[in-house]
């Protein structure tokens, strides 16, 4: 049995302002190309399919576009499920009527929904599938009033999983949940406070392969079984450099899978770039990667005028500026003064102090002295 495993495509999102519309798009039709080439007997989507429970119009268009080409063109079965950024509700439209056309929806907790029954030369496979299991949804849907947290209300879903399971056949379980101990990225939403959003991974007992999404970086957890294919893209710069992949799954007879991480080529890559104006804009490259997604740290001392407008004409895709000496200077324990009862010497000095993290010094405090004096004979006005 062949599982294309992936999640979290987050369709409809932006970085630091720019839609990433397009380059999902691209990243997208090399998944379509990849299925195409391999023919799974399944692709298995956990979860956050878009970005926020009202997606934008070019993200539902360009969800239905995909659909239909792995679904209607290619005639591959695909299981998909909603994450905690979707609307259960909204993903589940047309939900019946689609299962009969190869396209599995669950948008909805439920302890009654059937297995997709796929198979290969070795007989079926049960492929289960759980949509992010908001306690408070669960408590209410299922009428517990008694289950609290994450690890209950999904262990609630999957006993009623267990109980109908036919003995002896093998299983997938398709959900969205974050697994205690996994490696988190800046751009995923906290499930809840602290750590009462984690479940174990021993939850997951008895199923043979477990098709996480959620955590946005590829990576395995518990015994192998569980799996996250991560994000399709780097959705901060947190992680940039990050490896984003697809997974292929080979399950045998007996149920063991290998597993393989395909990467696919992003439309641009999102980097970090640290250094002065001076130097950035003289080893700006001629090559495609200028055109990345960018955030710079300036590493300038003194003041640099206009910096993002001179860094776009290099790089036109320089999303976020910092100042190395500003930041290092919010970092300090220094107490504002009270401007009310301090001089112009004074408050320049706090803000110089501020803005570069360095004493104002008697060099510049002379020449501070002498612009001041000179300004404000210019404007008649007398000294304090």
């Amino acid at each position: 049995m062949r599982l294309l495993h992936t999640s979290d495509w987050h369709l409809g999102r932006g970085l630091h302002g720019v839609s990433l519309i397009d380059d999902q798009r691209y990243l997208l039709e090399q998944f379509i190309e990849l299925a195409r080439q391999w023919r799974p007997h399944v692709v298995v989507i956990a979860g956050d399919v878009y970005d926020r429970a009202v997606p934008p119009t070019e993200a539902v268009c360009l969800l239905d576009e995909v659909l239909n080409r792995l679904v209607a063109q290619l005639g591959l079965p695909v299981v998909l499920i909603a994450g905690n950024h979707d609307s259960g509700e909204r993903l589940n439209f047309g939900a019946d009527l689609l299962r009969n056309h190869g396209l599995h929806v669950a948008g909805q907790p439920s302890t009654g929904r059937p297995p997709v029954v796929l198979c290969d030369e070795h007989g079926p496979v049960h492929v289960h599938a759980v949509p992010y299991a908001e306690p408070a949804v669960v408590r209410h849907q299922l009428d517990r009033p008694e289950l609290q947290g994450h690890a209950e209300a999904l262990g609630c879903l999957l006993d009623a999983i267990r109980e109908r399971r036919v003995a002896g056949t093998r299983s997938v379980l398709v959900g969205h949940c974050f697994v205690g101990g996994g490696q988190v990225s800046e751009s995923e939403r906290p499930l809840s406070v602290g750590g009462a959003g984690m479940v174990d991974a021993a939850v997951f007992t008895g199923f043979d392969y477990v098709a996480l999404g959620h955590l946005h970086r590829p990576q395995t957890c518990g015994d192998g079984r569980v799996q996250y294919s991560g994000s399709l893209l780097p959705y901060s710069f947190g992680e940039a450099g990050q490896a984003k992949a697809v997974l292929q799954v080979e399950m045998d007879a007996d149920g063991r899978c290998q597993v393989e991480r395909i990467a696919l080529t992003p439309r641009r890559q999102v980097r970090c770039l640290s250094g002065t104006l001076a130097d950035l804009l003289a080893s700006a490259p001629s090559s495609s990667s200028a055109e990345d997604y960018l955030m710079v740290t300036l590493q300038d001392d003194g003041p640099v005028f206009d910096a993002m407008g001179r860094l776009r004409e290099v790089y036109p895709n320089v999303l976020h500026l910092e100042r190395a000496a500003l930041t290092a200077a919010a970092g300090s324990d220094l107490v504002p003064p009270d401007h009310r009862q301090t001089g112009d010497a004074q408050l320049f000095a706090a803000f110089y102090a501020h803005v570069t993290g360095e004493d104002l010094g008697p060099a510049r405090q002379e020449v501070f002295a002498r612009i001041a004096d000179e300004a404000r004979r210019q404007e008649g006005g007398d000294a304090r």
